[in-house]
């Protein structure tokens, strides 16, 4: 795991430094800097397999040099199906050199398609840039279900490229703004839509995709083409029968814990007690077994011992005898942990506090975690998919509440002609109108990537700390889409059937089998949350006046005020990211007063 960036165009070794120590909390292990004519590298390091080895970037006898964010949890495979390759590490990120040097065409350049062919071999979480020197061709991709980031923006010619927004704050032209439309739809949908980001000019390489880039005579830098490795799509059969289709679920699962259990390091497992991270706690002991592992230990983090997660917690770390820490939230800590939550969440988000305490307590004594995110996409488990008309009004009435321009951009505009959107229009109806079309649409429009995975992302690797997600591995993702929609939810059937089906094949008390979904936030810590919003009330009715354009929209979801001024302090405002220890109260006031 690690912080990768680059700049592809006129690299500077002072802006590859700079970009490094802005990333530096992804990867303090190692950080390092690679510069060619037209392309440059910059990579900090986590450490978690071969430790001493390993060191990125790496190099291949072809002249190719790649840095690598995620993990390769078949790099063994590839390495035996490749013996002819001169390894030199053994770690898991050298096997994406085996694989492209094999594949490379025997004449021509290698196209986006080509490049989407060797990728698709890979099983694993990644995000990556490989600089392939013999056909000058920069290739940056990204994990099908996007768990690990990589975005990129453009300055003057050249092309900037970074796990985290922040990095390009390295860059002295690079001018923060914030992209309305993309504003405007994380407004409706909670989240920025397709590969937009709240900055203006900044886009994810779209999950399960490939880019591949060069330079024209004048150095600068444009992307040549683009490639589909795998895109998510439920394929419901017509019957699934437990008595014999609950196991292989199971099974598909337990692989997947079994997989993201490979570490050199110490793992454990991030347990709040909801039916998603209880399962992984609950196959922890035959998932080490088989993986020839220690079992992981556990963290729960809550604002008081009564909370009904916390309890659930302690409930079934107890009934597997797992190692379990609990943490009880300070007092102050939304106070104290906002800015830094905001920084690193690149987002305007202030009901997800709990994050940041419990990843920090758990990188005091591992690298590695494990957690439940991913299920409820792909099983259904959120309230909204039980309500879907109930979830078109609400999404339509904010989009009422936008200012005409956006609102009739993302209804009836033409949204491709713009970078960073996938679809030419987002009309709630269109994306609500059933089940199926409801799940497929968030799998391959943010939901995943750009809110739920970028949450464990940002907050986790803020304190050097990686976090897997098994229920995104790709046999159990085979096995779930596989499911008929009843099985995930409907009125004969409760939520997430098939699932808790598997899960009464385990151990798992089936109180906590049967435990319904809450919302992870607001449950962890919701007494403190509403203290703070009372604190901040008169706050956020000047930010309310302050942001009156999106006034409307914000009806409703007016903590997001506040979110919005701490982003606009700390991302947006000159010399913002220089502030991120500063009060709520100072930042705040500071752009209230601007």
């Amino acid at each position: 795991m690690c912080g990768i960036g680059g700049v592809l165009g006129h690299p500077q070794p002072a802006v590859l430094n700079r970009m490094n120590h802005l990333q530096k909390h992804r990867g303090p292990d190692e950080q390092s800097t690679w510069v060619d004519h037209h392309v440059g590298f910059a990579h900090t390091r986590l450490a978690i397999l071969d430790v001493d080895g390993s060191q990125q970037p790496i190099s291949a006898p072809n002249g190719s040099v790649l840095i690598v964010n995620g993990e390769i949890y078949n790099h063994e495979v590839i390495r035996h199906s490749y013996p002819h390759y001169p390894f030199s590490t053994a770690g898991d990120s050298e096997a994406i050199l085996a694989l492209h040097a094999a594949s490379r065409p025997t004449s021509g350049k290698p196209s986006a398609q080509d490049h989407a062919n060797w990728l698709g071999m890979l099983d694993g979480m990644y995000a990556l840039a490989l600089w392939d020197a013999q056909h000058e061709q920069l290739i940056l991709a990204r994990d099908p279900m996007g768990i690990k980031p990589l975005m990129r923006t453009q300055i003057d010619g050249d092309m900037l490229f970074a796990s985290e927004a922040k990095a390009f704050h390295a860059d002295e032209r690079y001018t923060p703004q914030l992209d309305e439309l993309a504003f405007a739809a994380r407004l409706v949908w909670e989240y920025p839509l397709d590969a937009t980001t709240l900055l203006k000019g900044v886009h994810h390489v779209r999950p399960g995709t490939v880019e591949v880039w060069s330079t024209n005579q004048h150095g600068e830098a444009s992307c040549r083409g683009v490639a589909k490795i795998e895109r998510q799509a439920m394929k419901p059969a017509k019957a699934w029968d437990p008595s014999h289709q609950a196991e292989p679920l199971l099974d598909s699962f337990i692989t997947s814990v079994q997989q993201r259990l490979m570490a050199d390091v110490p793992v454990g497992i991030v347990l709040s007690g909801g039916l998603d991270s209880s399962l992984v706690a609950a196959v922890a002991h035959e998932a080490a077994q088989r993986a020839d592992q220690p079992v992981p230990e556990c963290w729960t983090v809550a604002e008081s011992e009564e909370n009904p997660d916390w309890i659930a917690a302690e409930h079934v770390a107890s009934h597997f005898d797992l190692r379990h820490h609990q943490h009880i939230l300070e007092q102050d800590a939304f106070e104290q942990r906002l800015p830094q939550l905001v920084w690193h969440g690149e987002d305007i988000d202030v009901t997800v506090l709990f994050f940041n305490p419990l990843f920090e307590h758990m990188s005091r004594h591992v690298k590695v975690g494990l957690c439940g995110q991913g299920a409820d996409e792909l099983h259904a488990g959120y309230p909204r998919y039980g309500q879907l008309a109930d979830h078109n009004n609400a999404l339509q009435e904010r989009m009422q509440a936008l200012p005409d321009v956006m609102r009739q951009q993302l209804e009836q505009g033409r949204l491709k002609s713009e970078e960073g959107w996938f679809l030419d229009r987002h009309q709630p109806q269109e994306h609500t109108k059933d089940l199926q079309t409801m799940l497929d649409f968030e799998l391959n429009h943010g939901q995943l990537s750009n809110f739920q995975l970028r949450l464990v992302d940002r907050h986790s690797m803020a304190h050097s700390l990686e976090v897997r997600v098994p229920f995104l591995g790709s046999e159990h993702r085979k096995e779930t889409y596989a499911l008929p929609m009843d099985w995930r939810r409907s009125q004969q059937r409760e939520e997430k059937a098939a699932l808790r089906r598997a899960a009464d094949l385990t151990d798992l008390p089936k109180d906590i089998v049967r435990r319904p979904k809450l919302p992870a936030g607001r449950a962890t810590s919701p007494t403190m949350l509403n203290t703070f919003l009372d604190q901040y009330s008169a706050q956020t009715e000047e930010l309310m006046e302050r942001y009156n354009t999106w006034a409307p929209a914000l009806k409703g979801q007016e903590e997001l005020s506040l979110g919005l001024g701490l982003f606009e302090a700390l991302h947006l405002q000159e010399g913002g990211y220089t502030k991120v220890n500063r009060s709520v109260h100072d930042l705040l006031n500071e752009v209230i007063e601007c």
